[in-house]
This record gives C-alpha cells, sequence and structure tokens, in this order.
C-alpha cells in the first residue's frame, strides 16, 4: 500500500497534479489526497487550482464540474463508471417538463446533477449553502431539483419562500427512517443524532442537529458532547472515528454507503495518473451555460 502511495506521490509532483476527494471515498484515500471534503469545498478549490491535472476521487457529476469550473485543465475521475443515482433521476427531458409547469419561477439546482442540467437552471447549491442560495434570490417561490428533501428542507428553515420540489432523492440517506433514530437513541441516550438534509424529512425533524458532511464534522469537532449517531454515508463516521478517538462515533446504521463512492481505490488514482485515461470533456455550448449557473452560486458563496 505504501509503494502505492509513493508511487502517487510522486507522479503527483511530476505531472503538476492535484488529487480531490469527497469525504463519502473510501478512507484510505484521504492518504494521498491534497484537498478532502464537500461538494461547495472541493468546486471552491477546484476553481482556483494552479494544478494541469485534477483528479477527482469522487463521482461522475463532481469531475464535470470541476471540468466546468477549470476549462483549461486536465480532470480525471478514477474510476468512470462512478454516477450518482440522484442525478440519474432527472434527465434534461423531465427538467425541461418541470419548468415548463411554473416558467415564471427560478430554478435552484443541487450540485447532484448533470452539466446539461445545470445548464438549464439559474443558479446552483449544495446541501452546505442551499438555504443561503435560496434566500438570496429574494423570491416567495422557486423550484429545486433534483433532491426534494433538501428543497422541502430549506423551505422549513426559511418558512418564508415556497419551494417547489423534483421529486428526486438520495437512495443511501433514504435508508434512514425515524425508527432507527427512536432505537439508537434507546441504546445511546446521551447520543446526538446529526442528519444530512437529504434524509427523509421524517428523520431530519426528529435530528438534534441537520447540515451537510462538512457542517456535521465541523460540530463534531467543536462540540462539548462526547457521543453522537451519524446519520449519513459510512464516510463521514469513518473519518470522525479517525479524527476524533476520544468521542463515540456511532453510524446510525451499519453499512450504509454509496455505492458510487466506495468504487474508486488507490490503484484506480494511480492508474490515472500513469495514463492520463477517463479524462472528462463538456460539450462548449453546455459548458457555457453551465458554467454561469455555477459561477452564480461561487459569487453569494
Amino acid at each position: 500500500m505504501s509503494n502505492i502511495t509513493d508511487k502517487i506521490n510522486l507522479l503527483k509532483k511530476e505531472k503538476n497534479a492535484v488529487i480531490l476527494a469527497h469525504c463519502y471515498q473510501p478512507v484510505e484515500v484521504d492518504e494521498v489526497a491534497d484537498y478532502v471534503g464537500d461538494s461547495l469545498y472541493l468546486s471552491q478549490v477546484a476553481s482556483k487550482t494552479d494544478a494541469d491535472i485534477i483528479v477527482f476521487a469522487g463521482v461522475y457529476f463532481m469531475a464535470q464540474t470541476a471540468k466546468l469550473l477549470s476549462p483549461d485543465k486536465k480532470v480525471l475521475l478514477p474510476q468512470i463508471e462512478a454516477g450518482c443515482r440522484m442525478a440519474d433521476m432527472l434527465s434534461l427531458r423531465q427538467l425541461k417538463e418541470f419548468i415548463s409547469k411554473h416558467p415564471s419561477l427560478k430554478t435552484v439546482c443541487y450540485v447532484n446533477s448533470t452539466a446539461e442540467v445545470k445548464a438549464e437552471c439559474d443558479i446552483c447549491c449544495t446541501s452546505s449553502n442551499a438555504e443561503k442560495i435560496v434566500k438570496s434570490l429574494g423570491v416567495s417561490k422557486v423550484l429545486f431539483v433534483p433532491d426534494t428533501y433538501l428543497g422541502k428542507w430549506v423551505e422549513k428553515q426559511l418558512g418564508n419562500v415556497e419551494v417547489i420540489t423534483y421529486p428526486g432523492f438520495c437512495p443511501t440517506h433514504l435508508q434512514i427512517r425515524p425508527i432507527d433514530v427512536e432505537n439508537i437513541r434507546k441504546k445511546y441516550p446521551d447520543a446526538l443524532v446529526l442528519a444530512h438534509p437529504e434524509c427523509h424529512m421524517s428523520v431530519s425533524s426528529i435530528a438534534d442537529y441537520v447540515g451537510s458532511t462538512a457542517a456535521i464534522m465541523k460540530y463534531v469537532k467543536e462540540s462539548k458532547n462526547k457521543s453522537f449517531v451519524i446519520a449519513t454515508e459510512q464516510g463521514v463516521v469513518d473519518r470522525l472515528k479517525r479524527d476524533y478517538p476520544n468521542k463515540e462515533i456511532i453510524p446510525i446504521k451499519n453499512n450504509l454507503i454509496c455505492p458510487n463512492m466506495k468504487m474508486t481505490s488507490l490503484e484506480d488514482i494511480l492508474h490515472v495518473l500513469e495514463t492520463e485515461e477517463n479524462e472528462i470533456f463538456v460539450e462548449k455550448d453546455i459548458a457555457r451555460k453551465a458554467v454561469h449557473c455555477l459561477d452564480a452560486m461561487l459569487e453569494v458563496c
């Protein structure tokens, strides 16, 4: 394993490459990653890097987003088959049909979406900034795609904005049910339940805290509490256990994983650095429109 790590680190220097890793990735990927975080943080890094090559340890829409924000860079995805089941729920045709029913409203697009979808939306958001993005529009009603649960969570937080959502969802987070929260609270009564807003509203409404992956990790770091139930993907649990050994980190369910996020291995990263395969491209007209959606978000945040 160390031999692979050494090879990767040497190739990064030789090729002026940077490795971005989402915190749902297998935890060993952190050994070679230059930046580890959630979608907003990694989008900001991608937009500012001076590297020649970006290796994105994540899923397809993330690498695609990095290419949109750094069009002159070579963006490589270690596992080209790593997609997003939520993003796949919304095609360009479905988006246009959804917008056609509400033609006067602005459309907010979750980053978990394709470049084609982003190109038809007004502004992008992540789970870190969705509430702030919707509020920044200064309107009383918006469309939100593709995650219905994040959209409805934003609506609840703001109180004065109607959020009309497309019926997409994250299959991984939807595995968490209220009964899971109830059962684990009985077993760990002193633990705080921290949930991601992609969870069903019946879960997020009874959690002690709701936030993005980065926000959950920050909460654990800063909280005086010593025990936490983590209601999101296993990668967050693994990193919290590693980083805070003196705190009790409890997964809401065992093996709550995103299969696409877990496809990447160190061997895959080494392979694309050696061969520069799996390069990501976005058609120029789509890229030109989609990047406005992303830039609008980054201007707010």
